[in-house]
């Protein structure tokens, strides 16, 4: 209910003094109204116009010209009064409302008291605030553990490729005990000829050499694949941590009611702050997480090559080995015909020489004549008659004794000749027999060898993508040579 002050009467029966003290106190009450109420007048303009009015009414129409301008300088005065004391009061009073109030909130511009829902407006305030701090930690949440995803992934793809190492390792060691057994597997040919060191045992070597090279690189590899994993595991099991310590506070927010996506999150993570959503050891372990991921993808790149190169090598190591072996088989092959050959001509001398020493022996035999002196024949006897007669005269010896005697001693030294010569074609044969055995043996077991070898290596297991790789890089190895 709005006072409105009454015109005063125009009819004056008391003293000048009197109605003006009172006309004052009347004005300073209207002006205080005023005052009181200059909340709500911003809003509404009734009152203030009525009091106006009113205010109006109170000032006397005075004919005399002392005593209006008395009155108007009372008034300023008061008024002045009046500003002060408003100016004062504003500056004294504490404004809270204005303040502490979210702007939706304030429903005038300035209020001069707080009004009855300050608690529950501040209590919305506060909870607003958690609500929106809530939703910034749920987005570094997630990011954490999207981040903390993606280190899992990449520890599942190195994984794979530590299998893939171990697995060639494996092949590796297998292919060093076929080496180991290939040179031991050698050392059972016969004849020591056949065990002296040839390129069959130098490509042997040289595949040793490569293969232990190759097993120690990858054996490296491994180990900085395993400190990787542990680097991986480290780094998201930090991540994870630090998701399960900014989740401590988001018990009663809904996981409907997370607002902002990557947008909003990439302007949380401009500035970090210990108390912020988005705290320095988050903003670490981000940081050290994608150092650790793009290590691994280096890495992985890495062993894929090194992988890929390391078959291409041991093919060419292993088909280097059995391309020699396989020509020391030709060439043994090759030898062992000429050898029968050559021992079917040894054995075919061997019989002429026979025959020869056989007619050399029965033309001595016959040289020498017949064993008993009564199986020689008259005429061939010295003694017989046309012999002595022409012995008696001195120097008339005939010559038949000496050229028998001679005749013997050419037969015997052809005979011992070719006797000589036919214990060397029997030794010479001998030893060809002996090195074609020996040569046989060594074909076979050089064929054993590379049979074991085939047979081994058809039982290694190496993922085909890494297969096709090593091909390529086989082939370009082929070119390049």
């Amino acid at each position: 209910m709005q006072v409105q002050p009454v015109p005063l009467g125009t009819v004056s029966i008391g003293p000048l003094s009197w109605r003006d003290g009172t006309v004052r106190s009347v004005q300073r009450a209207a002006r205080l109204v005023r005052q009181t109420r200059a909340g709500r007048s911003a809003t509404r303009g009734g009152p203030r116009s009525s009091s106006s009015r009113a205010a109006a009414g109170f000032t006397p129409k005075r004919k005399n010209g002392a005593a209006e301008t008395t009155e108007d300088e009372i008034a300023e005065e008061e008024c002045g009064q009046g500003r002060d004391c408003v100016c004062k009061d504003k500056m004294l009073r504490p404004q809270t409302t204005g303040g502490m109030l979210p702007r939706g909130s304030q429903r005038t511009s300035v209020a001069p008291f707080p009004l009855t829902s300050l608690r529950e407006q501040c209590a919305g305030a506060s909870a607003a605030v958690a609500g929106e701090y809530m939703r910034r930690v749920r987005e570094v949440e997630g990011q954490l553990r999207r981040q903390a995803g993606k280190v899992t992934q990449e520890g599942i793809k190195l994984e794979r490729e530590k299998g893939h190492l171990e697995r060639m390792l494996r092949s590796l060691r297998a292919d060093l005990t076929v080496n180991r057994r290939s040179s031991e597997g050698r050392t059972r040919r016969p004849s020591t000829t056949e065990t002296e060191r040839d390129g069959a045992d130098y490509l042997l070597l040289c595949e040793r050499r490569e293969l232990a090279k190759l097993k120690q690189d990858l054996e490296g590899a491994l180990r900085n694949t395993l400190t990787q994993l542990q680097a991986l595991g480290q780094s998201s099991r930090q991540l994870l941590d630090c998701a399960s310590e900014r989740a401590r506070v988001l018990e009663l927010l809904p996981h409907s009611g997370s607002a902002g996506g990557h947008s909003s999150a990439a302007q949380t993570f401009t500035k970090t702050d210990p108390v912020s959503p988005f705290t320095p050891e988050c903003k670490q372990v981000l940081g050290s997480s994608t150092l650790t991921v793009n290590r691994s993808h280096l890495l992985r790149e890495n062993i894929r090559q090194m992988l890929t190169g390391a078959i291409a090598r041991q093919k060419v190591a292993h088909c280097a080995v059995n391309d020699g072996l396989v020509k020391k088989i030709a060439e043994t092959i090759s030898l062992q015909q000429d050898l029968s050959l050559m021992s079917g001509a040894t054995r075919q001398a061997m019989f002429r020489k026979q025959r020869e020493i056989n007619c050399i022996r029965h033309s001595h035999d016959r040289a020498q004549g017949p064993e008993y002196s009564g199986d020689i024949l008259s005429r061939e006897k010295l003694n017989r008659p046309l012999v002595q007669v022409y012995q008696r005269h001195p120097g008339t010896q005939l010559p038949e004794a000496a050229h028998l005697i001679q005749g013997s001693a050419v037969l015997r030294q052809y005979l011992k000749s070719s006797e000589s010569e036919l214990a060397r074609l029997q030794h010479a044969c001998l030893q060809l027999l002996d090195d074609l055995h020996s040569k046989r043996a060594a074909a076979q077991v050089d064929a054993g060898v590379v049979r074991m070898r085939l047979q081994q290596v058809n039982k290694r297991a190496v993922p085909s993508l890494l297969q096709q790789g090593a091909s390529r890089s086989q082939l370009s190895l082929s070119y390049v040579k």
